[in-house]
């Protein structure tokens, strides 16, 4: 089985074929294919490969399932005896991917 380490929206995800994850909004629509160009790691069975950052010529495909938002937070801020109370909401936005192909 074949897994990598991928960086996109300033995190890592570690993702193997067929995979579904949640990363962080992007600029594609649903049904298109994405390319992640950032592979910091491809370990294929017993055989483990590591960049210094990244691995040259090293991808990862996946296809957009869809974008959308996730569940509301509230964001509450208070100061005690003082009178200040504030409550905001907060969603957050993400993009829906399955991983399709390790190239490395």
């Amino acid at each position: 089985m074949k897994t990598a380490v991928i960086v996109t929206g300033g995190k890592q995800y570690r993702v193997a074929e067929g995979d579904v994850i949640f990363v962080e909004k992007l600029d594609v629509d649903a049904g298109e294919k994405v390319t992640f160009d950032q592979v910091l790691a491809v370990v294929d069975g017993d055989v483990a490969n590591f960049g210094a950052p990244a691995i040259e010529g090293a991808s990862v495909t996946a296809n957009v399932v869809k974008s959308g938002k996730s569940p509301k937070i509230r964001v509450y801020k208070m100061k005690p005896k003082k009178g200040y109370r504030r409550t905001q909401g907060h969603r957050q936005p993400y993009t829906k991917v399955q991983i399709e192909t390790i190239n490395a």
